[in-house]
Parts: structure tokens; sequence; C-alpha cells
């Protein structure tokens, strides 16, 4: 049986979420799931802040080829997708046993070698 390699999206996706992961933890955040999927949506990355706070992480990333092509990894966060995240943030929080933290919506955009956080990207009305 011959194994074939990851389409070159998917491996692009996988190590760009590897590489937000190691960059959020950097800065004081912690994992508290990876890639949680709902029938609404998925979500690359939840995180929880030194406050407690949830951040629900979408990690785009693009290699610099297809950057100058496509646009910027921000650019491909739409609004259809920023509500298929909200749908899946709704039915993670909807998962959770104790009260409903302080939440938001941030961005990891990786450009080639360029990362950029953003921080509060979109709100839950998107």
């Amino acid at each position: 049986m011959v194994q074939t390699a990851k389409p070159i999206t998917a491996a692009t996706g996988e190590a760009g979420e590897d590489r937000a992961l190691r960059y959020l933890q950097a800065r004081g955040l912690s994992v508290v799931t990876r890639n949680y999927r709902c029938k609404g949506g998925e979500i690359d990355l939840v995180m929880r802040d030194a406050a407690g706070a949830l951040i629900f992480v979408e990690v785009r990333a693009r290699v610099a080829r297809s950057t100058q092509r496509f646009g910027g990894a921000a650019a491909s966060v739409t609004p259809a997708k920023q509500r298929r995240l909200i749908a899946a943030a709704e039915d993670f929080l909807a998962r959770q046993a104790d009260d409903v933290p302080a939440c938001r919506f941030d961005v990891i955009a990786i450009d080639g070698a360029r990362i950029e956080w953003m921080r509060d990207a979109f709100g839950a009305e998107a």
C-alpha cells in the first residue's frame, strides 16, 4: 500500500497551527484544546490567558508565493468564516459546566516568515 503525502494546504495549515501555538504559549497563553470540531465548524486553537479569558484562535497560514497571488492570510478570514467560528465557539461554550468566562476571537496570520497576532479580531455579532 502506498501512502500519499498530505496536500500542501493541509501541511501548511498544520505547520501554521503548530507555529501559532508556540507563539501564543511564549506570550503567556495556555492551550485548552486544539482543532475543536462540531457540526457548526472548527476552531483551530482554544487558549486561556492569565486572567482566565477564553480565546478562540483562527490560524491562517500562507506561503510567501500564494500571499502575493491571493492576498494575505488575514484577508481569508471572511464574514462567512467568522460566522462558522462563532457557531463553533457557541457549541464549545454550551458544553462547559462552569460559568462562561470572558471570551474573544483572535486571528494569527502567517504570511511566509511573518506572523501577526490580531487580538479581538472580530466580535460575536459578525
